[in-house]
């Protein structure tokens, strides 16, 4: 089956809804919910892409940047898949001689995450580095309004160490969660690096298809079951490849306004969409 390169820029939104739960954690502050200077809550662009790289994983994608849990090939380092890789590593071997083209289309055609996304392999030892930049990108992820986070002192009812008499201080913790925030993820996906790394357009349907399921299987202390949800997604597919309406425009077309004093629920805000040329796919979740 052949598959086409995508033609037509596409950019996407997505609104998510968090309970109760520490969707992303500063581990330069406790591992506080990450928030800006406003009181606003932050998902990082970085964490984003995890939880998109473990949904494609998850669904049969041959990923490079996997997280160690969830090594899926053996691999315990980049390095190691990377060389596992017999044509990929046998050009790299070739130091300043090696086809930088060739490499970057070795690996555009086996990972998935590095057409999308882009990559870096720069090893240590190697006299070359190869550099890959990706048609989809993602920004910051920012709360509609400011977050109320909840700070709980935590105990353990057992000592980590033996011979300790009475309760060692290591019993002792915090935890940290976001009452209720409602996050918009917002993306964009470039035809002219879509055409460098090979990126189709049902890769593109791929990414949408992770994005609308982005918190299967991902639950854990900080992010209980159901916690964590995405309400909507917005899919505007332009009828060329740079198109009159920037993402900016786009972006800024889709309002979100909460109706109560303090929400609480996806049903607590009004979302209204601008007319513009270029007409999303609006998919509701909820």
């Amino acid at each position: 089956m052949i598959m086409s390169i995508l033609q037509n820029k596409i950019d996407f939104a997505a609104i998510v809804s968090v309970t109760r739960a520490n969707i992303n954690g500063d581990p330069l502050n406790g591992n506080r919910p990450r928030e800006d200077y406003v009181g606003h809550g932050i998902i990082s662009d970085v964490a984003i892409k995890r939880k998109l790289r473990n949904r494609l994983q998850d669904m049969g994608e041959c990923i490079f940047v996997q997280s160690d849990d969830r090594s899926d090939d053996g691999c315990k380092s980049l390095r190691e898949r990377a060389d596992s890789y017999k044509e990929f590593k046998a050009e790299i071997d070739k130091g300043k001689k090696a086809d930088r083209d060739k490499c970057v289309r070795l690996a555009c055609s086996k990972w998935f995450d590095v057409r999308a996304f882009g990559q870096v392999f720069a090893f240590k030892g190697d006299e070359v580095s190869i550099s890959v930049r990706g048609p989809v990108s993602i920004q910051q992820a920012v709360s509609v309004s400011p977050i109320d986070i909840v700070d709980m002192q935590i105990t353990k009812s057992v000592n980590s160490e033996a011979g300790k008499s009475g309760k060692s201080s290591d019993t002792m913790g915090m935890k940290h969660y976001v009452n209720f925030g409602l996050y918009v993820i917002r993306g964009s996906i470039n035809c002219q690096l879509a055409e460098k790394t090979g990126f189709t357009y049902e890769d593109a349907q791929k990414i949408k298809k992770a994005l609308c399921t982005l918190f299967e299987n991902d639950v854990s202390s900080a992010r209980p079951e159901g916690s964590c949800e995405v309400c909507r997604v917005y899919w505007w597919e332009h009828s060329s490849k740079t198109p009159k309406e920037t993402s900016s425009k786009i972006y800024r077309s889709l309002h979100i306004k909460p109706i109560k004093d303090i929400p609480d629920s996806f049903d607590s805000y009004e979302i209204t969409l601008d007319e513009t040329e270029c007409v999303p796919e609006i998919i509701d979740l909820i």
